[in-house]
């Protein structure tokens, strides 16, 4: 799954990028950005192994889905508190709108996936 490996890129830059993030974030904006984008790769494993499944395998894309959209919460909070350049901020968020868009395509025929 080509979407498993660009929401694990992202993640990745989303870890060193929030090691900027203040001190008074860590439990906070920067544990949840962590979470969240993190969360999309792992629900992605997840749905991969349940493909025997057409509901688990949709239900575990679908929580993907949400961890996705979440991640794009958090990066506008990170612009707006003043901890990510808008620019840098815009490009991640692009990355998830193209994770979303694989996620929907593969939720609406989950066939072409199933053991």
């Amino acid at each position: 799954m080509n979407v498993y490996q660009i929401a694990f890129e992202v993640a990745m830059k989303l870890f060193e990028l929030s090691k900027r993030f203040p001190v008074e974030e860590r439990y906070a904006l920067t544990d949840q950005i962590r979470r969240s984008s993190r969360s999309v790769c792992a629900n992605l494993a997840e749905a991969w192994r349940k493909r025997r499944y057409r509901a688990a395998f949709i239900a575990k894309l679908s929580d993907a889905e949400a961890e996705a959209a979440e991640t794009q919460v958090w990066l506008k909070f990170a612009v707006k508190c003043g901890y990510l350049d808008a620019t840098i901020a815009q490009e991640l968020y692009q990355n998830y709108n193209q994770i979303l868009g694989s996620l929907v395509k593969i939720i609406n025929a989950p066939d072409n996936w199933l053991l």
